[in-house]
This record gives structure tokens, C-alpha cells and sequence, in this order.
């Protein structure tokens, strides 16, 4: 994957850099279905502090934190403040240019092109939906798994229905009606991971539910 390629929120009307901007909410549509809103998004929230379920999070996990479609960097800044050394990675020029107007460290890419310190990560974040990256998540997890040191762990976020499982072409919509190009998109809930985490040489190590959102961290067998 690389920026050439469709990803979240890019091209066409460009809404998610307007939301960015503005604080509004976002619509993930199906592609195949432009009237079905599949989730609704407060972009105000990822511009906002990391909340309680962020904190949570980042309480359970160590430095170095590779934050993988970091958006505007909330996870990023909160990871600094309670003293880990933290990355964030993200296609998006929009968003990066508010994370880095606010503090902390970015660059702009694609997670599965060259990203500094390869092997040597110790977190890494796929959270805010962020496993759909690419629309392959066995793809995604593997690289992750690349990019962790020996004792590393990966951290996603899940959706809340635990048997759920999909892959589709996707689109951002605004309240206006515009619209993005469509792009390669995925969801997943804990017991449909698990599945897959023996061919990929991962483990659960934890799972958990927080003010509606789910979450696990997935470790390394070898």
C-alpha cells in the first residue's frame, strides 16, 4: 500500500480534511450502498484530549508507541505525557499538519511502506477503527508484528460485536453530502481475530470494554 493508492477519506470532496478543520461529524458509508451509514464519526473527539478509555489504553502499555493512522495525535501526545517515547504515522497532510501544530512527533505514510525503527517498537496503536486499515487485517496484523521488537505488543481497538467480520470498499461522507473516493476498509470483533492470530504467530494477551468501545493486546508466540 502506498500514498497512490485509495485510503481513508481521500480524493473526491475531500471531507475528512474539512472535518479536520472543523470539528464535524464524519459518516463511513458503504460504498456498494451510499445511503447505509455503517459508523458515525465525532471528529471533534479525535482532535480533542485523549479520554478515559484512551488513558486506559496507554496505562497497560510502554514506550516505544508507533501510532498507526494517528489522525490529528491525540494518542500520541497523551503516550508523551505519561512519559513514553511515541511516533505517529498517517497518510493524511490534513491531519498531520494539526498533530504537528499541537506537539509531539509525525510523519507522513503508509504503514506498509518504510517506517523508521522497524523491529524495534514496543506498542503499536490500531485504534479509532484503524485495524480496517487496507481492508486486509490479517495483512495489517502481520506487519505490525514486523514492526514490534521480540517483547512487543500490538493494541487494538475491535468492533463491539464480538462475532463480527467484514471486508468492503468504504467512503467518508460529510453532512453536506460530500463525498470521498472509495477505499479498501475492514471490521472485526475479538472472537473473529482469534482465529486468525495462530497463522500469524500472535497471542491475546488481554481484552477488554470501556464506555462502549473494545479493545485487546496481541503479543508475539515467537
Amino acid at each position: 500500500m502506498s500514498l497512490s493508492i485509495a485510503t481513508f477519506g481521500a480524493g473526491g470532496a475531500e471531507p475528512y480534511a474539512s472535518a479536520l478543520r472543523d470539528g464535524e461529524l464524519l459518516y463511513l458509508n458503504d460504498a456498494r450502498s451510499r445511503s447505509t451509514t455503517r459508523v458515525t464519526m465525532d471528529v471533534s473527539r479525535w482532535n480533542a484530549d485523549a479520554d478515559d478509555a484512551d488513558l486506559t489504553l496507554l496505562s497497560q502499555v510502554t514506550g516505544p508507541v508507533l501510532d498507526i493512522g494517528c489522525g490529528p495525535g491525540r494518542m500520541v501526545r497523551a503516550a508523551m505525557d505519561l512519559g513514553m517515547h511515541a511516533v505517529g504515522i498517517d497518510v493524511s497532510a490534513a491531519a498531520l499538519d494539526i498533530a504537528s501544530s499541537l506537539g509531539g512527533s509525525f510523519f507522513r505514510g503508509s504503514v506498509f511502506d518504510r517506517v523508521p525503527g522497524e523491529g524495534m517498537w514496543q506498542t503499536t496503536l490500531l485504534v479509532d477503527g484503524n485495524v480496517g486499515i487496507g481492508g486486509d487485517i490479517p495483512n495489517l496484523l502481520a506487519r505490525c508484528r514486523d514492526l514490534l521488537s521480540p517483547s512487543g505488543e500490538i493494541v487494538v481497538e475491535l468492533n463491539a460485536n464480538a462475532a463480527h467480520e467484514e471486508h468492503f470498499f468504504a467512503e467518508v461522507v460529510d453532512s453536506r453530502g460530500n463525498r470521498s473516493d472509495s477505499f479498501p476498509w475492514a471490521e472485526i470483533g475479538l472472537d473473529r481475530l482469534s482465529l486468525m492470530l495462530d497463522r500469524l504467530a500472535l497471542r491475546l494477551v488481554q481484552s477488554w470494554e470501556l464506555d462502549g468501545r473494545a479493545f485487546c493486546r496481541l503479543a508475539k508466540t515467537r
